[in-house]
This record gives structure tokens, sequence and C-alpha cells, in this order.
């Protein structure tokens, strides 16, 4: 390979007709890519004669998974188009295309992959290109990948449940034990093919599993030249895929979903996977985890182990949520204040002022009593016990979380998972131009950009998503505006009109729950169209910033994606729970938006019930359009091909073939799984303080979750790529920060959004003397302490109403100032002074309690368990002993002892591989 050899890999705007190709980058001989990432490698010859993939017929077994030998396994497939059966006047434009098609799997076997040709049963212009790896090729990579492979059984015994006396009753929750066998453990270390002798290989067929060996295909395919042109070369299949050279590249299931495989010696662990795990009748099972790994991969499997502990763990919570529930329902009858409200001597009598100016009209306090009712099924002591509990839940299933992922860490042999093991993404490779020195190594190696290049990408993404950002906090000032303007009218319609065609509903449709059911509904259908736009920014945004290594790039994506969700799904709650209500002013003097919009008032009883249905809005919408996306889309789409193939239906089709007909998993399709549980999270935490039935929502939705993924991806979607991936990557510090921000929401919402404070300040101090005129601590009179006296003649010119109902002189607002005549008439009363203080302290006291008992608890739970700790050293110290002991050995051989009690070498003959020894490991 000269110096001069330059890598290229097309943007994805590249056409078919483009004469000139942009030089991207260039590699010489000390750079790492090929030799390094690319041991087989071999470049080809310009002018010489390329070899083709040999075409062999359907041998008309349709669930065979190898060549028609019957004993190469095709580990890949690649599907194209033949270019020589287009039309006439077409053809020409398609020969690059069949260049490029040829030169690139001339590339593959040149490297020592096997290809074998197989037209297709349905459509004759279709052809299937199954790849295979050879013993030699899978050894090699598996080296490269740091694959990590068995080298002894696992000797230590395993702890017995602690349930195993309910194992009578436990094992009906479990996977079929007769189907889905336990495999023995095996101690594991990095492969290296110069031991092979030491690992534990008992069929080279079955040494390597399918998911490692379609990993290791992806790893070459992605790697790949395809096109020479002069001293630039162009390689990988996700460019040959987006130009069309290509129609399909993936890995096979290894049966069909629904039966069995007649193949002797398949597993069919796809039929497995849907009979005991994506089949509704199994939605009371646990998840057969280990099996998810071996067929799907660590990063598909990791996130199944996540989704399913975080649904257990939802468990207890929707449990006390449902109880705090069940007790403000029982409860509310029994409410003072509520009953107050209610009264028609009291309540009845009370005339508030109007909310908004000059259209709105004076309305009486018992018009609220329904929803001053169902305020107390969330407003209540319960909700501040539950506040209390899930700020403490959270911390022990992110702590519970950290120890079982270390477990599976271990189990799936990811524990020394390291970003030098991961290989740099294809695109980054490409574009590798600068020079540098690498800080570790002190080698040369090749790099994207420069320092200033870098800082320049960094900056213009962070400018990008702040704009972003910007742009969702104008959208939500609209939104408030919208129910400024909305409360305005809804107040001069409702308060006047009847509404006698809503008999059924009229005493729960108040200008407020009006406001704010439109609002919400707004507010969601802004947030998914925000979504959709801002995704292929973000996308756009990473791909220019350029990453590193995969997980680099994913990790990127989610900060960049999260911060615009959590601004997105979150402002319009932020701004219910802790600005709505509270710059308001008073009657004759209110506060305006923009100079022109009156802010909004809450309820006399808070905005909780506002907050409650924006959250109920929000979470069910969005749970119903993720389904709708997830699983009508997917088979539909599906439903539609084999109606369009339905005239072959009667054929034998090969099982490359059906696995065409199913959709292509998306590249970022399990970060949208996580981004959506990860929003969820978000909800059932932050504001769960408004809402006790969010975790039990949560749970609901996640039963579904769990199943609708299963089928999705076992039934509708061609078999994932397998990928390694240690944990779940950035969404763990995403949620640590979440659960650190809840205790604070939570407490501020119970102090500034609820009652609750008021009317324990008033119970214990302002019901009695010197303040109250009652002998006994009470909450009666609460609402008539909580209300304050206006003036209607104090009115100015812009506020007074146009039309009054009432021969009245005064009207009630929420607020706690002094009434007209006082010497300090409108400004705040010492009820308002003891309350503010009675917030402050109750969130302070709540924060510092709550965050001692996560710090307790974080200390207390360890990350890795003790018995993984054992684990993880038995099986250093036998890769130690296995890997390392044979070139110390050497070396003892080699000294011969002396009889003055000295050590000299004896002169021998060693050859240039016995004197390598390999301390490295």
């Amino acid at each position: 390979m000269s110096n001069t050899d330059i890598f290229e890999m097309d943007s994805l705007c590249d056409t078919e007709e483009m004469e000139g190709d942009m030089e991207l980058g260039m590699i010489d001989e000390d750079m790492v890519y090929p030799e390094e990432f690319l041991p087989t490698y071999h470049s080809i010859e310009e002018g010489a004669t390329v070899n083709k993939a040999r075409l062999a017929e359907f041998n008309g077994k349709p669930d065979s998974l190898f060549f028609n030998d019957g004993v190469r396994r095709i580990d890949y497939i690649l599907v194209y188009e033949d270019e020589d059966k287009k039309d006439f006047d077409k053809r020409h434009t398609f020969q690059r295309r069949k260049r490029r098609r040829e030169y690139f799997e001339a590339s593959l076997m040149k490297m020592g992959i096997e290809l074998e040709a197989t037209q297709s049963v349905i459509n004759d212009k279709l052809l299937f290109v199954k790849v295979h790896m050879p013993w030699d090729v899978l050894c090699t990579y598996a080296e490269v990948l740091h694959i990590k492979l068995p080298i002894e059984p696992n000797d230590l015994s395993s702890r017995p449940s602690p349930w195993r006396c309910l194992s009578c009753i436990t094992k009906h929750f479990y996977p079929d034990e007769q189907l889905i066998m336990k495999e023995t453990e095996f101690f594991t270390a990095p492969f290296d093919k110069d031991r092979l002798e030491y690992f534990h290989v008992r069929d080279k067929d079955l040494f390597f599993t399918a998911a490692m060996r379609s990993r290791m295909a992806y790893y070459i395919l992605s790697r790949a030249p395809y096109e020479i042109r002069g001293n630039t070369k162009k390689f990988g299949i996700t460019k040959l895929l987006d130009s069309g050279v290509y129609k399909a590249a993936y890995p096979l299931h290894d049966s069909r979903f629904n039966v069995k495989s007649e193949e002797e010696g398949s597993t069919s662990e796809r039929y497995l996977l849907y009979r005991e795990w994506a089949h509704p009748k199994s939605f009371y099972k646990m998840q057969p985890l280990n099996l998810i790994r071996k067929y799907y991969g660590e990063k598909i499997g990791i996130y199944f182990a996540w989704l399913g502990f975080y649904t257990i763990m939802l468990a207890l919570a929707a449990v006390v949520g449902l109880v705090c529930f069940i007790y403000g329902y029982k409860t509310q009858d029994a409410s003072t204040w509520s009953k107050e409200v209610c009264d028609p001597a009291i309540g009845g009598q009370i005339m508030m002022c109007p909310q908004c100016d000059r259209e709105c009209i004076y309305w009486r306090l018992n018009s609220t009593c329904e929803a001053s009712k169902k305020l107390c099924i969330f407003d209540n002591f319960g909700t501040l016990v539950f506040a209390v509990f899930m700020s403490i839940w959270v911390t022990l299933f992110l702590e519970c979380w950290k120890r079982y992922q270390a477990e599976l860490e271990y189990m799936w042999d990811t524990v020394e998972f390291l970003e030098q093991d991961e290989p740099p993404r294809p695109e980054y490779e490409a574009k590798c131009t600068h020079e540098r020195k690498n800080p570790v190594t002190g080698v040369k190696e090749k790099v994207p950009y420069t320092a200033c290049g870098r800082c320049l990408r960094v900056s213009v993404g962070i400018g990008t998503v702040f704009f972003w950002i910007l742009l969702i906090l104008a959208s939500i000032v609209a939104i408030i505006v919208y129910r400024l303007a909305a409360f305005f009218a809804f107040s001069a319609k409702l308060r006047a009109q009847d509404l006698k065609e809503l008999e059924p509903l009229k005493e729960y449709v108040t200008p407020q729950m009006a406001t704010a059911v439109t609002a919400s509904l707004i507010s969601f259908v802004v947030i998914m169209i925000l979504n959709i736009l801002y995704e292929r920014v973000a996308i756009w945004i990473t791909d220019f910033e350029l990453p590193r290594t995969k997980t680099d790039y994913e990790n990127s994506l989610t900060l960049k994606m999260f911060l615009f969700q959590f601004v997105n799904y979150y402002s319009s709650c932020f701004y219910i729970a802790f600005v709505k209500g509270k710059v308001v002013g008073f009657p004759g003097h209110p506060v305006y938006l923009l100079g022109k919009y009156r802010n909004e008032e809450c309820d006399p009883g808070g905005c909780l019930i506002e907050l409650t249905t924006q959250l109920a809005i929000i979470m069910g919408g969005k749970a119903i359009w993720n389904n709708i996306q997830e699983v009508l889309l997917p088979w539909v789409k599906n439903l539609i091909f084999r109606y369009c193939t339905r005239d072959a239906s009667e054929k034998v089709i090969p099982c490359w073939e059906q696995d065409y007909r199913l959709q292509p998993f998306s590249q970022h399709g399990l970060f949208y799984e996580y981004l959506e549980m990860v929003i969820q999270f978000g909800f059932v935490t932050l504001f769960v303080a408004s809402f006790p039935l969010a975790p039990i929502l949560a749970l609901v939705n996640n039963l579904f979750e769990i199943r609708v993924d299963a089928w999705k991806i076992t039934t509708q979607f061609r078999r994932i790529v397998p990928e390694k991936a240690q944990d779940i990557g950035a969404w763990q510090p995403i949620l640590q920060g979440i659960a650190i921000l809840a205790v604070a929401t939570n407490a501020m919402i119970i102090a500034f959004s609820s009652d609750m404070i008021p009317r324990l300040v008033y119970y214990w101090s302002f019901s009695v003397f010197p303040y109250g005129n009652h002998s006994n601590h009470t909450m009666q009179g609460y609402i008539e302490s909580s209300l304050s006296i206006f003036n209607i003649s104090d009115f100015s010119n812009n506020s007074l109403p146009m039309k009054t109902l009432y021969n009245i002189t005064t009207c009630r607002y929420r607020d706690f100032r002094y009434p007209p005549g006082h010497p300090m008439q409108y400004e705040y009363n010492v009820y308002y002074w003891h309350v503010i203080a009675a917030k402050l302290a109750f969130i302070i006291v709540m924060e510092h309690i709550v965050y001692l008992t996560k710090f307790v608890l974080s200390y207390v739970i360890p990350d890795v368990a003790y018995r993984v700790k054992e684990q993880i050293r038995r099986e250093k110290y036998l890769t130690q002993v296995i890997l390392h002991e044979t070139n110390l050995k050497l070396v003892t051989r080699r000294l011969k002892p002396v009889d003055d009690g000295t050590v000299k070498f004896a002169k021998v003959n060693l050859t240039g591989e016995e004197m390598e020894l390999d301390f490295s490991q």
C-alpha cells in the first residue's frame, strides 16, 4: 500500500452521475487502517480481472442456513437487482453500480470470504449473495474485535435462589426450561488464535455463535473497498445501500418465528423467543435474557434487561401510588375546605372577582364544587408521603440497577469492554486527514480534524441545539398566549351560558378546565411536530461532529436529543407547576404578558389539578402515538408487501427471501426505544406529586411495551446486526440527573402548586388565637381566610366588567392581602409571609432528608455484588494462568542453576517465536 492511497466514504447525497470525487483523507503505511483493522485485506491491482460470486440454483430447502453444499454456514445476505435485466434505455445508468458491486464482492473474496449467489424464486431480477466466513477468517477477526470466548467451565458454585422454596409456583412465571435450557457457564478470555489450544473448542462450527459471526461479517462489509479511482479508494456497505448498488444487507433469522425449523441441528432460537417471550400469551413470564443476548447481541439484551428491571420496580411504585389515590378518593367527601366550597351558605355566598378584563363576569365560588372534590383526590397528605417515597424509590431503582447491570456485564463478558476494544466508525476512518501523536501510545496516527476543527464542530453543534431549544421556548410562549386568550373567551362564554346541552358534564366544564384540556392537546401536537423536525437536525449535527466510535456517536446523539426532548415535553408542565398563577397581581392591578394578555390565575384550590390533566394527556397521547408507530406501521408495510407478492405464495421460498420481505431495523431504532422510556421515567418521577397514578399507567404501558418490542423485532423486522454494549450508555447519567432533579421538583410542587402548606399554616397557626377565633385547631374557615377582599370601585377602566349581574360592592380573589380600608390595603398580609416561610422551610427540610437518605442508600448498596467480584477475580486469575503461564515456563526452562547459588543463562538455540514473550495482557 503506497503512501499516496486515499480512502473515501461517499456522502449520502452523492449521485451516480458524479464524475469527480472529493478526496477526504490520506492514509499512509503508518496508518492503522486497514492493516490493523482489516488484517486480511489485499488490494486488487488496477486492471486485474475481478472474481465473481458463483451462481447456484436454489436447492429447495426453505429452512437451510447453508450454501448449497450443506457445509458452509450463511453469515450474511446481500441483495441486489440484476443490472443486465433492466430496460435497455436505462441499462447504461446502472453500469457504474454493477462495477462497484463486482469490485466490492471481489474485495470480499480477496479477504478470504466465500460468496454464493442465488436467484430469487419470486422476482427473477433479484439476486441474493450468501456470505460465508471460513474458520481462519473468523479467528482473525475475533482477535481484532477482542471477542471473549470460553476457556474453562465455571467451577464456582452459584448461590441458590432465596425463592427456591416457592419454585413450584414461580416456575410458571419463567420460560419453559425444557425448551430454553440453561447453558453451561464458562470463564472467558479475549480470543487469541495463537493460543487456540487453550480455548474450549468442542466443535469449530459452533465455537463462534451466529451473532458473533454476523457481527464479524458486518465489520468487514462496512470496511471493504468497492471502487478505486486513481489513488482514491471508496469503501463501506452503507454507501452501497444508500446509492442503490445493493437493495438490502442483513444477517439471517435461524427459522420462521411461528414454525420450528426442519433442518437437522437447528436450534430455532427465533421460534423459541417468539413462543416464550414475544407471544401475547407469555406476557406474564420473565424474559429469557440470556437467549435474547445470544440471538440479538448484548446491546439488545441490555435494553430489554433494563426495561424489564424498570418495569418490575414500577410495580412497587404503582402499588403505593394506587393506595394513595384510593386514600384520596375515599377522603374527598371528608375534606373540610371542599365542603366549604360546595356549601351554599359559604361557597354559594362568596362572589369571586372576574379572572379576565371586561368580558368576564363575577361568579360564585361553589361553581367549582366538583373540581374542588376532584382536587382533594390528588392534593392530600397521601400525596406528600408518596412524593417522599418516590424520591427514595428512584434511588433504590438506580442503585439496584447498577448492581444488576454489573452482574450482566460479567455474565455477558463485557466487564473489560473498553473504548480501545471498539473500532472506529468507517465514517471516521474515511476522513482521517490530519496527523497527530497519540497521547497514550506515542505513535503517530491520523485524525479527521485539528483541535481548532474539533472546536468549530462542537461549537456549531452546541449553537444549533440552543437555537432549537429557544424555538421550543417560543412555541411554549405561543401556547401560553393561547391559554390567556382562550381563558378570556371561555370565561366570557361559560360563565354566561347555562350549558344545558352539556348537562352531565356541566359541573366539570369550568373556564380553567376547558383551557387546560385544549391547551394540553395543542401542546401535545406541537411536541410531536417539533420532535419530527428536530430528529433530523440532531442526526445531522452528530454526523457533522464525526465521533470516533459508535458508542461516542450514540452518546453524543443521546445528549442532544434528550436536552431537546426534556424542554419539549416538560416545559409546559414546569410552566403550570411553577409559573402559572404565581405572578398575577390583584384585580385592581393585574400583571400583563407582553403588555396585552392578562396572566391567568389558578383555581381557588391551586393549579395541581391542571398539572394532573396535562400529565395525563401527554402521557396517554404519547403512549398511543408510539404504539401506532411501533406496531401498526411495520405490520401494515409487511402486509402490503405480502399482498404485492401473493402470486408466489404457493412457491417454496428460501429463508433469505422470507427475511427480505421483512422490514429493516432502523439504525437508531433502539435509541428511540430508550428515549421513549426515559421521557416516561421523567414523567413518573419529576411530577409524581401531582399525579400518583403515573407509575401505574407507566407500568401498564411497559408491560405492553416489552411484549410489543419483542413481537416487533422477532416477527416484523429482519434480524438485527448484533452489537457489543457494556451498559445503557449515556442514559445512565441522564437517569441519575432526573433522579436528583425529581427531589426538588416534587418538593416545589407540594410547596407552590398545591394548597397543602397554606392549609397546614392555617390549621396550626391561623385557626386559633391570636390570629383565629377557634378554640381548637381546625380547618373550618380556611376558605374564608385564603380569599382576599377587593372593592369593585377600585377596578381600573380596562379591567371593569362590562356586565354586573349582582348587586355587590366587593368580590373575592385568591391571595393573602389586606382588605380595602386597611392602612396597607392590597399589600401582602402576615398570613402570606407565614406561608412563604413555611414553603421554603418545607423545601429545605424535605430536600435534605431525601438527599441524605439517597446518599446513605447509595453507600450501603454496593455497585457490584461480592459474589460477582469473586467470579471476576477468579476469571482474571485463570486468564493469567492459562494464557501467560506458558511464556513463564519457557523462561524457566532456559535458566540453569549452578552450585554457587547464582543463576546463569544456558546456551541454547531459540527460535524467534520462542523469544517473544507477551506480557501485554
